[in-house]
């Protein structure tokens, strides 16, 4: 269909949207919108084409799929889209890295002049190549125990000073250092940028990771990316990488991109964070909340202490209100009757058994008196006895002459014994 367009006046400039592109000169161009109508209408006029690629971004939104396609020999890349009626037609499981057919249709976008392709099928082939040498090495590195938790080393509290590998005036650093100052406004950040993709971002990442790892100043490194396709960020998976952060003798923590880019680094690295914002608040704490924190701990201190007071006070006033510690002196006086009367006690049975024992002795002292060789001298008697001490039981003991000691009530005398007697002329005893 025609658009009549009146003809300008005299020195007049005709209407932009009125000049087709290859009719635009300097003083009478075309529109932009107008441009990107044109370039409508001829792509639209292209057919559907089945392509052969690997799937390298895989986004949903809203039910739509936004995603990139890479060509399996080159670097060449299309944006796809799908809409929710074709998606529910696919394979639930596509996802990136996977070789896929796909038919498609160039799809212009004049407001934006963007140019994507409208997908209408697509099927899977196989693994794509790059996914597939990724898995590969995967699964050789958990195997060797790089993945292993209990290797991880774990991040200090407070990090005296924090190494940050990121590229130079990048998002990811401005997250970090801003969130971090955010934080705990004193933190020192010590930042060595480095290309975060293409061929140099390896070796100069190897090269800002050796360095702060020799560093002793550096407690904690942050390698930190503000997302991507997984294309870009295949140099977070290269082996020589991630065998490096495995040996660094300081924490790293992997920030690279969003929750749905998973490079190898993220698996071998200490502590993953999700996003470079994320990375700074898992390092460095809050200093509101840390004193928030404290002062809670310090309240619940107090309060616990109080209660222990409080209670053990209660405790002290219920003893107190015993009847025994009310008035102790009933304790005394209670007690003062038992001792009284077992001090009585005590002082009859003592007399007793002394006057049981003066008894005993008295008996023994009479028996031992009867029994006694005194009681007979006191009689009269007397005992004869030899020079030689030997106590005379016979006159015949005592010859004439023999020299003799008797003993008598009162002492003792000598004697010179005469012989033995005759039984008739023995003195008569009384």
């Amino acid at each position: 269909m025609t658009t009549f367009q009146p003809e300008p006046a005299e020195g007049e400039q005709p209407p932009a949207d009125s000049v087709a592109p290859r009719d635009s000169k300097p003083d009478a161009p075309t529109s932009i919108a107008r441009l990107n109508q044109t370039i409508k209408g001829f792509i639209d006029r292209w057919g559907a084409v089945w392509v052969e690629g690997e799937i390298t971004s895989w986004n949903v939104r809203g039910g739509a799929v936004f995603g990139r396609l890479k060509d399996l020999r080159s670097d060449a890349q299309i944006s796809i889209r799908m809409w929710s009626s074709v998606r529910a037609r696919t394979p639930a499981d596509l996802k990136v890295g996977d070789h896929v057919i796909a038919c498609v249709k160039a799809d212009y976008y004049p407001k934006g002049g963007d140019l994507s392709f409208q997908v209408t099928s697509m099927r899977h082939v196989g693994l794509g190549e790059q996914l597939e040498r990724l898995e590969r090495l995967r699964a050789q590195l958990r195997a060797e125990g790089l993945f292993d938790p209990a290797r991880k080393k774990p991040l200090p509290f407070l990090p005296h000073g924090i190494g940050l590998i990121t590229g130079e005036r990048s998002d990811a650093e401005k997250d970090v250092l801003r969130n971090a100052e955010l934080r705990w406004p004193h933190v020192d950040i010590r930042t060595i940028h480095a290309a975060v993709q293409g061929e140099r971002s390896v070796p100069e990442i190897l090269q800002a990771l050796s360095a702060l790892d020799a560093d002793p100043h550096i407690d904690v490194i942050i390698i930190a990316r503000g997302g991507g396709d997984p294309q870009s960020l295949l140099g977070f998976s290269d082996e020589r990488l991630v065998r490096a952060v495995a040996a660094a003798r300081t924490p790293v923590v992997s920030a690279i991109g969003h929750e749905n880019d998973h490079p190898l680094l993220d698996d071998v690295a200490d502590l993953r964070a999700s996003t470079p914002t994320d990375a700074a608040k898992r390092v460095v704490p809050d200093v509101g909340e840390q004193r928030a924190l404290v002062a809670q701990l310090r309240s619940r201190l107090a309060t616990r202490l109080q209660h222990r007071l409080q209670h053990d006070i209660a405790q002290l006033e219920h003893i107190r209100s015993r009847p025994v510690l009310r008035a102790p002196e009933r304790l005394v006086e209670t007690r003062q009757q038992d001792v009284f009367l077992l001090v009585a006690r005590g002082r009859d049975i003592a007399q007793r058994r002394i006057h049981d024992g003066e008894r005993r002795t008295a008996e023994l002292r009479a028996s031992l008196r009867a029994l006694s060789p005194q009681s007979t001298l006191a009689r009269g008697y007397a005992i004869a006895q030899a020079e030689d001490g030997a106590i005379l039981r016979s006159a015949q003991d005592a010859p004439r002459g023999a020299r003799l000691v008797l003993t008598l009530e009162h002492g003792a005398v000598s004697a010179t014994s005469g012989g033995p007697l005759d039984a008739g002329t023995a003195p008569a005893s009384s």
